[in-house]
């Protein structure tokens, strides 16, 4: 038995959404379902499983923005973030405005998340760490028998999330990678909220900004 993953991007910003299941059971979670809630369901379908929950890494438009009405018309609960964006869930509707996407009314989760978190799909776990910096919020969710981790914005292949909005923090954004994601091991293929999936040793040793010349065994 493993986690499987599949990834729709979705928006005009490309976000990458997570389906992510457990081959054994067909249970899954949606990660960052941030709108074209009407692809994510087809895909659901075609893949045959059972959706159990949503989950958020953080509270920014692109990655919640099909949240609330996927939850309500597949029943189920919505986990997510940290509690620390609950200000940006709040200001959905002005987000909305701000990108000039349809209208996003507010919502809360029906749980949040915190450090040390554990999530349960099907057979498989998925750890939850508290990674602020983009925005104070933001979580990773990381399969230490996949070794894969679905990190969000927080990092990308060749680049790190923006520090620019509000309580985003650039020093806080790389204390977040360099003591939360690379203890993981640079094995962990990393699913990042926009463009390509890398692994944190490859970023380890290439990204401009965050590459701590590790020796390569």
């Amino acid at each position: 038995m493993s986690l499987q993953f599949e990834i729709v991007p979705v928006t005009p910003f490309q976000q990458n959404c997570s389906i992510v299941w457990c081959d054994e059971t067909k249970d899954a979670a949606i990660v960052d379902p941030g709108g074209d809630i009407h692809l994510l369901k087809a895909k659901v379908q075609q893949l045959g499983l059972n959706v159990t929950q949503l989950l958020l890494t953080h509270g920014h438009l692109d990655h919640v923005g099909g949240t609330a009405p996927l939850a309500a018309e597949l029943d189920v609960p919505i986990i997510g973030p940290h509690k620390d964006d609950e200000f940006w869930l709040e200001g959905l509707p002005r987000q909305s405005e701000m990108f000039g996407f349809p209208l996003t009314e507010a919502f809360a989760p029906t749980q949040w998340l915190s450090e040390g978190d554990e999530i349960t799909i099907g057979n498989q776990k998925l750890q939850v760490i508290h990674t602020p910096g983009h925005t104070p919020g933001h979580v990773i969710l990381f399969s230490d028998d996949a070794k894969v981790a679905f990190v969000g914005d927080v990092l990308f292949k060749g680049g790190v999330g923006r520090t620019d909005f509000p309580q985003g923090d650039y020093q806080t954004l790389i204390d977040s990678i360099k003591g939360k994601l690379w203890p993981l091991g640079n094995d962990v293929t990393f699913v990042p909220g926009h463009g390509p999936l890398s692994t944190f040793g490859n970023e380890r040793v290439s990204n401009p900004f965050v590459a701590d010349e590790m020796p390569l065994y």
